[in-house]
């Protein structure tokens, strides 16, 4: 129960809300909730499933609820209800019909869900290393040992509803070693690649930000719409209907590449073939389906009448990672009227500072200029409340520029090691994104304005790497030395303020019961 909800039900008790049983023959619970939720604390309400549950009012009546509740297999309600109940197809069918009694077998031995997800993570980086070593034997080992590990992260969350062992370092630690785990294979398989003569980290890190991008549209989508108001659209109208014909359903999971059949991908791909295709198996495969979630999006954005809320704009922005905002008073921001053209700067100044970066040479002067555009226009772009139907577009616009221009500055170096470290820095700069997302989920807000100040945002990022990259023309083999010490400096500065938060008091417990990214 979140801190506000507890507070709000708290009142209602104590101030007698819970209703008069003479007028109101409801069970005293229901009557409790209902003024809850009629003074604006909104109440979730799970569906029983398997589950019985009665206020018995006479003899007959508590004998047929004893026996109803008597006739109800527990352990197997908790074994069905331990898996996620929009899994995709491979985690389905493959992992959890036996997953579940491994995360049983794991209760049963006093395991804790946070033990299986440090193992799960603990055997990625073992499988990162078999594949970094080049060798065949390495790479079916590192096939397998990925598909392990994968088994273990769907177990941990397994265990935690099982045994209903939840918490905030558990929340935290499950939000974040899936994308380590994955990045951290990505970088194994180039190396494995590099020791074979076949230089692959541009197309490791063009996965890395396809699948970055991809997972910020996702987040930004949902928090514009998390509590609009008139959420309907003919085109969310069609893809109701389309998900009442059984077989859609999983079509439809299985095209966009969620976790489960990524890297079940991943690791058969890994194992018979280079890590050349599996970075073009993932960059085609990851491409489809962000242009086919990103497309409907955009037309059910399109095609209903939606009035977005302050909380909505205010997550927009932060998902933003805006620097120039930092700096601003947030509370003016929000009086002022949305205008449509917010979209249109950051689209505009996006496609700029990234085709710019692609086109120009390395150390172009005339990329500073285009850099410093960037920034005047991106910040204006989130000057006023994002409350637009498309909106929610302008986090991953932003995060599409400033991940394309270190990429596009790392190959046109043409040094060694400057791949590599960019492929470092976008890694710690995409922790701080997927942090600030969890954050937000959980109802706490981004992180502090001064972490977004100290790390320059997204803007002051870009513009801090077009300029290295102008002064160090003439010293390109410098530019990995600068790429890294930026990458060390942003890596350690959020994860000190990330750990600390997350392990305080305050964190809140975020559990991710939606498909799978």
């Amino acid at each position: 129960m979140q801190s506000g909800a507890r507070a709000a039900l708290t009142r209602a008790a104590a101030s007698g809300d819970g209703g008069d049983a003479a007028a109101d023959p409801a069970p005293y619970a229901d009557r409790l909730a209902a003024s809850v939720e009629a003074a604006g604390t909104p109440v979730h309400r799970p569906e029983l499933g398997s589950l019985v549950a009665a206020v018995p009012a006479a003899g007959d009546e508590r004998r047929a609820a004893e026996a109803a509740v008597a006739a109800v297999d527990d352990e197997a309600v908790r074994l069905r209800t331990a898996v996620k109940s929009r899994d995709g197809f491979f985690t389905t069918f493959f992992i959890s019909p036996y997953s579940r009694y491994i995360a049983r077998w794991c209760a049963r031995r006093g395991l804790t869900p946070n033990q299986v997800t440090t193992a799960s993570l603990i055997t990625a980086l073992i499988a990162a290393g078999c594949a970094a070593t080049g060798d065949r034997w390495g790479y079916v080992a590192a096939g397998v040992l990925l598909l392990v590990s994968f088994v273990l992260d769907c177990t941990d969350g397994q265990l935690a509803r099982y045994s209903l062992q939840y918490s905030t370092m558990g929340a935290w630690l499950d939000a974040t070693f899936d994308r380590a785990k994955e990045y951290s294979f990505y970088a194994g398989l180039a190396l494995g690649a590099a020791r074979n003569g076949d230089d692959v980290w541009a197309l490791a890190l063009g996965s890395m930000i396809l699948m970055t991008c991809r997972h910020v549209v996702d987040f930004a989508f949902n928090e514009a719409n998390h509590d609009a108001t008139a959420n309907t659209s003919p085109t969310a109208a069609l893809s109701d209907k389309l998900d009442s014909v059984g077989w859609t359903v999983w079509v439809r999971r299985m095209i966009i590449l969620p976790i489960g059949e990524r890297w079940a991908m991943i690791a058969v791909l890994t194992a018979v073939t280079t890590p050349r295709t599996v970075f073009y198996a993932l960059l085609v495969g990851c491409a489809f389906g962000a242009l086919y979630t990103t497309a409907g999006r955009v037309l059910r954005s399109l095609t209903r009448k939606v009035k977005r809320t302050d909380r909505a704009a205010e997550a927009l922005a932060e998902l933003a990672d805006s620097g120039v905002r930092a700096w601003r008073d947030t509370r003016r921001i929000a009086r002022r009227k949305p205008t449509r053209a917010s979209l249109w700067l950051a689209l505009g100044s996006s496609l700029v500072m990234a085709g710019g970066a692609v086109t120009q040479d390395f150390g172009d002067p005339w990329l500073v200029t285009t850099a410093v555009g960037y920034v005047i226009f991106a910040g204006a772009a989130v000057s006023y409340p994002l409350k637009g139907a498309l909106d929610w577009l302008v986090p991953p616009l932003f995060r599409f520029a400033e991940y394309v221009t270190v990429l596009a500055l790392a190959v046109k170096s043409d040094v060694p090691g400057a791949l590599p470290a960019a492929f470092g820095l976008v890694a710690a700069v995409a922790y701080h994104h997927y942090d600030t997302v969890y954050r937000i989920r959980g109802g706490t807000g981004a992180p502090p304005h001064w972490l977004v100040r100290t790390t320059g945002g997204h803007e002051g990022r870009v513009l801090l790497i077009t300029v290295l990259a102008a002064v160090l023309a003439e010293r390109a083999t410098d530019f990995p030395v600068a790429l890294t010490a930026l990458a060390v400096f942003v890596a350690l500065v959020v994860l000190v303020e990330s750990i600390r938060f997350w392990v305080s008091s305050g964190a809140p417990a975020v559990h991710d019961e939606g498909e799978p990214a």
